[in-house]
């Protein structure tokens, strides 16, 4: 509803563009939201179906890790059967690696200079350039080269910077630069200090991420105090919040802080207050029910829902559909941000669904009316 203010503008760091598969990364695309299988990878059917189950809550790209023969094997089928870029996981087999891109991965994470002798090198590079793969140079604070350690007495944001550099020179020297680099650690601080520095030191799109962040609940605070702190500055291309929980609450997560952050929309983004005394019916029950019941919903809407006048009205101002509970059972309902009619207890989350869903309906038309008189007018254009 509200236009974009001044201070809620965020600018964002300028990098070079990759693909990956039919995702671009960097430069002016929207940030992309990852997540990786725990799936074994040789079950296929196991991992095709939590690649389609993230698919379905938006996930833009989706990591599989290839540790073995068996598993590069089984990326091909599993590729087959998915819709979104696959990046294989790949650590110290350079064989692994040459497989993967065979196999249809979109992209490999590899260190260039954890597989060996140069030859394997610019034998993993051809395969890559032949089967139009990128990469990702994935440093992580807790694997960090012994050489690094020693120079620098202990995992430090400089040793991080220098050992992506290191990497990514190496691939610079075998003329390609269709990767994007990541710097990773499960300390907060390490984490943040090491991606500004990479920031500044080159162009190259980030994929940002605190690892090994914890639990679901846990997890979600520490990588979005992490995560929050670089994407408000404007650094990071492609997001992954790693969690031990289900992939899909990685990438729900994630677009949760892109759009807090306004940096992406997709879904509906429900402005619930805690509720208190002062509440008109079951704040906390209805948001929870109600957040379910909109799941199926990609077209990007704000509903606020309010126990009471005190901020329900100014709330529902900023929101496409907003709630706020009135007295005897009688609550006031918003539309476009101004009061639209009444309704009583029992209705609220089926009516507030349908109110989502018409919107989202009519949304939807108009985009695609848009887009139609667009393709329309480029068509003329072309014409003459």
């Amino acid at each position: 509803m509200s236009s974009v203010r001044p201070y809620r503008q965020i600018h964002r760091r300028k990098s070079r563009q990759i693909r990956v598969g039919n995702v671009l990364v960097g430069g002016d695309a929207p940030i992309s939201v990852q997540t990786m299988t725990n799936t074994p990878t040789p079950d296929v059917k196991a991992t095709v179906e939590q690649i389609l189950a993230a698919e379905r809550v938006g996930a833009d790209i989706v990591r599989v890790s290839c540790p073995d023969v068996e598993s590069t094997q089984a990326l091909k089928e599993i590729v087959r059967q998915v819709n979104v870029p696959v990046v294989a996981d790949i650590h110290f087999h350079y064989k692994r690696a040459i497989e993967a891109a065979q196999a249809g991965a979109a992209c490999l994470r590899i260190n260039p200079g954890n597989i060996g002798s140069a030859d394997r090198v610019r034998e993993v590079v051809k395969a890559a350039k032949d089967h139009g793969c990128s990469m990702r140079i994935g440093v992580n604070a807790g694997s960090l080269e012994q050489d690094l350690l020693e120079k620098y007495g202990e995992p430090c944001p400089e040793a991080m910077v220098e050992s992506a550099l290191d990497h990514a020179k190496i691939l610079e020297d075998h003329d390609f630069r269709e990767f994007k680099i990541s710097v990773k650690a499960s300390d907060v601080f390490l984490a943040v200090a090491a991606y500004q520095g990479l920031a500044e030191a080159c162009d190259y799109p980030l994929h940002i991420g605190i690892t090994e962040a914890g639990g679901l609940r846990a997890g979600t605070v520490k990588s979005s105090i992490g995560l929050g702190m670089l994407l408000w500055s404007g650094i990071g291309d492609t997001i992954r919040v790693s969690l031990s929980a289900d992939p899909t609450e990685e990438v729900l997560v994630g677009y949760d802080m892109l759009k807090t952050l306004g940096l992406r929309r997709r879904g509906v983004t429900v402005i619930s207050c805690p509720s208190c005394a002062r509440q008109r019916f079951d704040v906390i029950r209805t948001v929870e029910v109600l957040e379910q019941r909109l799941a199926h919903i990609t077209t990007p809407m704000t509903v606020s829902v309010i126990g009471c006048i005190v901020n329900g009205p100014g709330e529902a101002r900023e929101t496409d559909i907003g709630f706020t509970g009135g007295g005897n059972g009688v609550h006031q309902v918003y539309i476009a941000g101004q009061p639209h009619h009444r309704l009583q207890n029992e209705e609220i989350v089926g009516h507030l669904v349908s109110l989502v869903e018409r919107k989202a309906a009519e949304l939807e038309a108009a985009k695609a009316a848009a887009e139609a008189a667009e393709t329309a007018g480029d068509t003329v254009v072309a014409a003459e």
